[in-house]
């Protein structure tokens, strides 16, 4: 038989866990998004040294599992730079190393959906690449790019789970330190289950949200 009392007397630390979450899988996004820029930038640089740099990056984060990558942040790293990491920290940058190598590829496949009459309308107006860029290109390009940004987060806050491997209070590392006390695994996770449920369909629903605005302003 489940018996849920126990289990939900301790809700107020499942919700620490969720924020927790939330969190890293909100600053792992941002720095994912900042460098994923960086390699576009790569990417599109006109000399070959620099897009073999963003081609090298992308090829091993995808290539890798995320795990991995992990314990190379959080045991390799340090080594190198002489600095240890605290968990959190380690985590969110797990976090935004591996999200950056899609972020690129969402925003290549977006400027791709762009026409180049646009960038010819802009030179012909005279405009400086820096203007065409934040006035005509990126508008343009965040409309486009809304619906797989918004899935990569919620890629995001699932994979944060895996963060727990590294002691990062989560949401699921908040589960089976309540699971050791209570006793009452299944009852544990079942309540970390429904979080992560409500957590990602607000992501869905939001994604739809501005799906609908963003055809809105294209009308």
């Amino acid at each position: 038989m489940f018996h849920f009392s126990k289990t939900l007397a301790l809700l107020p630390q499942f919700l620490v866990g969720a924020g927790i979450t939330l969190g890293v899988s909100a600053v792992g996004f941002l720095v994912g998004t900042l460098i994923g820029f960086g390699l576009l930038a790569c990417g599109r640089s006109r000399w070959l040294f620099v897009r073999w740099i963003g081609a090298i990056y992308t090829s091993f984060i995808r290539g890798t599992p995320l795990i991995v990558q992990i314990f190379v942040v959080y045991y390799v790293l340090p080594g190198l730079i002489g600095i240890d990491l605290p968990p959190l920290v380690a985590g969110v940058l797990a976090l935004g190393f591996n999200s950056a190598a899609f972020v690129a590829e969402i925003l290549r496949g977006g400027l791709t959906r762009i026409p180049a009459g646009q960038y010819e309308a802009a030179k012909a107006l005279g405009l400086k690449p820096a203007v065409t860029w934040l006035k005509v290109i990126l508008p343009q390009l965040m409309r486009t790019i809304i619906p797989p940004m918004v899935n990569e987060f919620t890629m995001l806050v699932k994979a944060s789970s895996i963060l727990s491997v590294i002691a990062v209070v989560e949401l699921t590392r908040t589960a089976q330190n309540i699971m050791n006390v209570t006793y009452r695994p299944v009852e544990a996770f079942c309540v970390a289950a429904v979080l992560y449920f409500i957590v990602l369909f607000s992501c869905s629903l939001l994604t739809r949200l501005l799906e609908r605005r963003a055809q809105g302003g294209r009308a």
